[in-house]
């Protein structure tokens, strides 16, 4: 079987195997569809980047630069395996015809190294430190891509969905907390169409598992085991024990989630509530049961009864998120929170906990108003259609900023999306020219008050936010002006939950009729 998370087989012809996907590529781009010459995991890259709008010319944005640079990778776990990166790929860096480059997981570029003439020619599309190769921002690549689907792969030529990226084949792997199972980033060698070679492939991953072994080594021993869970920003939670990596069910995922959010423990009944909600019915205490004896069949002696509890502490990145929004440091919070919790779950004591935090990190980064937090939260999945963010992140920046044109956009398309009227004029951000008053995000001209973001002029209620292209769904949340409700219900190719467009069309409708 051919590994399809190697760019091509050892026997291809590079110069047909690029022509072939070129072809693929361009038939994408005018038609939509997806030759079954390309790979599905490039494949369902495409889709990922064309939904996110990533343009075929754009250069991948500069998140960080100079000073902020500077601090925020000295502060950075891969900090400390930098010199093991270098003795394992800087040969190859080096030889004239490659890059060493390193992540952090969001995608921000933290080291880009190399000869020079090389790293002159990948600043002409912004492969530099500081700047965002996730694939929201930069399209399929190979660091961006190992990101979002957590595995090693490559990326040849052709297969990068931008443009201005295809004349250049990546391989890259993504590099794990050894001790929680967290994404800590990626590691990634970027060079010409020899690079497609298996070897390349190995090679990343090996530095990427050495890495890990570092970082476990320079760990103190810790006397009891330790117990990690991670499920911001992922459909199954992932669970460490003592470095033994476990990835949960949804049902298990939640159970997690919930019991290590009430560490006193929750009776059958409680927790039954939580899971089910008004769906339970007389089976749920026999289903739930059987859900928590194979639960503990995987677990051991972590899952204690009478009351369903956890044995041992359970650090989560739930917790680190909201010990971090608890501290007042918004840029710490916002770097510890991935995506929104366990977003595929319908379990009403899991989207509580989902809503409390993001409810909590946005009212943080509104607060702050610091151009920076509010431009990272904008161009997040959950914040991207937020409009008080939008105008708060316009008022934020001064009037001769660069790159206000982008956010200056979006709050035209939100506001003619969600009926209300346009800002005639940002001076000095606090009033337009029909009286709109902005600054504090609570109140416009035309009688609409924004309360935490959640209420918009056309008489539309946004309930839980809105989620994207993270596998997140649309929550219960369109209210129209006559109060009708709008379920989303229908599920796309990648599982995720949009609005049925038939019900969507006739609710345009009454709000015209009104």
């Amino acid at each position: 079987m051919v590994n399809p998370w190697l760019a091509m087989a050892s026997d291809t012809d590079p110069t047909e195997r690029t022509r072939a996907v070129r072809r693929a590529h361009e038939a994408f781009l005018t038609e939509g569809s997806v030759s079954p010459a390309v790979r599905p995991v490039v494949a369902e890259s495409w889709r990922r980047s064309a939904e996110a709008r990533v343009t075929q010319e754009h250069n991948a944005p500069i998140d960080l630069a100079d000073a902020a640079l500077e601090a925020y990778r000295e502060d950075h776990p891969l900090a400390r395996v930098m010199p093991l990166f270098r003795e394992l790929l800087g040969g190859i860096a080096h030889d004239g015809a490659h890059l060493l480059a390193v992540c952090d997981a969001q995608g921000r570029l933290l080291w880009v190294e190399g000869h020079t003439g090389v790293r002159n020619r990948a600043e002409r599309m912004n492969f530099v430190a500081g700047a965002r190769w996730d694939e929201r921002h930069a399209g399929t690549n190979a660091p961006g891509t190992a990101l979002t689907v957590d595995h090693a792969v490559q990326i040849f030529a052709t297969e990068h969905f931008n443009r201005s990226v295809q004349p250049w084949t990546c391989a890259a792997a993504p590099v794990h907390d050894p001790r929680t199972g967290r994404l800590l980033g990626a590691v990634d060698i970027t060079g010409g169409d020899h690079l497609a070679a298996p070897h390349s492939l190995a090679l990343v991953q090996a530095t990427a598992r050495a890495a890990e072994a570092q970082l476990a080594a320079q760990e103190p021993r810790a006397r009891e085991p330790r117990v990690c869970l991670t499920a911001l920003g992922r459909d199954e939670a992932l669970l460490v024990v003592d470095g033994r990596r476990l990835r949960l069910g949804r049902r298990h995922s939640e159970i997690m989630v919930l019991l290590s959010g009430h560490p006193e423990g929750l009776s059958g009944d409680r927790l039954a509530l939580e899971l089910y909600g008004p769906r339970a019915d007389d089976r749920s205490p026999v289903t739930l049961r059987a859900e928590l004896s194979r639960l503990r069949r995987l677990v051991g002696p972590l899952l204690g009864s009478r009351p369903y509890r956890l044995c041992t502490p359970v650090r989560t990145d739930l917790a680190d998120a909201a010990e971090a929004l608890a501290s007042g440091d918004g840029q710490a919070a916002l770097r510890a929170y991935p995506g929104p919790l366990l977003p595929l779950s319908e379990a009403p004591g899991v989207c509580r906990m989902r809503r409390a935090l993001e409810d909590g990190l946005r009212r943080a980064v509104l607060a702050h108003r610091d151009p920076e937090l509010l431009r990272h939260w904008a161009q997040t999945p959950w914040g991207e259609d937020d409009l008080e963010v939008a105008e708060a992140l316009l008022t934020a920046l001064p009037a001769d900023a660069p790159g206000r044109a982008v956010p200056a956009a979006r709050v035209r398309r939100l506001r003619e999306l969600y009926g209300l009227p346009g800002p005639a004029r940002y001076g000095d951000g606090t009033r337009d020219g029909n009286g709109t008053r902005y600054g504090d995000g609570t109140r416009y001209g035309d009688g609409t008050r924004y309360e935490g973001g959640t209420r918009h002029g056309n008489g539309t209620r946004y309930e839980g936010g809105t989620r994207h292209e993270n596998g997140s769904r649309f929550e219960n949340t369109t209210r129209n002006d006559n109060r009708t409700r709008a379920e989303n219900t229908t599920p796309n190719d990648n599982g995720t939950r949009h609005e049925d467009r038939a019900r969507r069309d006739a609710t345009s409708a009454q709000r015209g009729r009104a």
